[in-house]
């Protein structure tokens, strides 16, 4: 299967956009090959920032034992907690944008004879500065939203990015996709054969939808590859990446309240992640005490 660019050129590339790009373009791109990439997704400040902040824990990160994580690999988690940067990140519009898109799909439930309209939440499930050193060979083809069981074909339940903090070739790593294998059935495998590697300079980054199957590429140069991963996934599942323990309280404090809530520090329609029958935001200025003796809430499944 060939996937040509917007701009015509004989060889086969994932389609590129520009941050400015109208929202509505970039979704149904995802919709119909399940990924695109997104020039100067990040500014210079942000880039610096990031390289600054993740550097030297990636240095002091040793590699992986494991095959399939790559064992010229390293990987930093919990990025919330080491890079203040990271709140532009996951609220770049195309990208919350795009999720919201995609995940937010509103759905129904019955109680008794109420007809119950809900819209489940997207929470930050996973977060991973990644160094792919020289000598590093492919990494095993793969579906991120197997982590859930997810079947095939059916709705998305996750989006997720990966940002280029040097630049992506196909001789360094660049990531490997399978453009609209995420309408593919669960039967079908994956082939290299059938991959086309994400090319792209840094600060720009790859959105993919959950089921796509993509893997890291080999780094065959005499340099390391760096790049961070955030994924989006709908609030009604487990994260990843417990961001709970990953990210303290006192960080999360600190964060835009639109980022505290994807973060997990939210309530999921019709009332999953409640505390005392509350929205846990309110455990980031109130006690838990304090929230036994507030009113209860209306909804009838809490």
């Amino acid at each position: 299967m060939t996937v040509g660019t917007e701009n015509g050129a004989a060889k086969p590339e994932l389609i590129h956009v520009r941050p400015d790009a109208d929202l509505d373009h970039v979704v149904e791109i995802l919709d119909r090959e399940g990924a695109v990439v997104v020039e100067d997704f990040a500014d210079a400040t942000t880039l610096a920032g990031l390289r600054e902040d993740l550097g030297p824990g990636l240095e002091e990160s040793g590699y992986s034992e494991s095959g399939y994580d790559g064992v010229k690999t390293k990987r930093l988690s919990g990025l919330f907690k080491r890079s203040t940067q990271m709140s532009s990140v996951v609220t770049q519009p195309l990208y919350l944008g795009s999720a919201r898109r995609l995940l937010q799909k509103p759905t129904h439930c019955w109680i008794g004879k109420v007809r119950m309209e809900v819209t489940p939440s997207i929470q930050v499930s996973f977060t991973q500065a990644i160094r792919i050193d020289p000598g590093q060979g492919r990494q095993p083809l793969h579906r991120d939203d197997a982590m859930h069981l997810w079947r095939h074909p059916g709705p998305p339940c996750r989006l997720q990015l990966m940002l280029a903090m040097t630049d992506f070739t196909s001789a360094n790593g660049a990531t490997l996709v399978i453009p609209r294998s995420h309408h593919w059935d669960d039967e079908r495998p994956p082939t290299y054969a059938e991959t086309i590697p994400a090319v792209m300079p840094a600060g720009s980054a790859l959105l993919w939808q959950g089921g796509v199957y993509h893997g890291g590429g080999a780094n065959t140069t005499d340099s390391p590859r760096y790049s961070l991963s955030v994924a989006l996934d709908l609030g009604n599942l487990r994260q990843e990446e417990n961001q709970y323990l990953a990210v303290p309280r006192e960080t999360v404090q600190t964060l835009p309240e639109e980022v505290q809530r994807l973060l997990g520090w939210d309530r999921c329609p019709p009332g999953l992640g409640q505390v005392e029958t509350q929205d846990p935001h309110l455990l980031l200025e109130r006690t838990p005490q304090e929230l036994v003796g507030m009113p209860r809430g209306a909804n009838p499944l809490m």
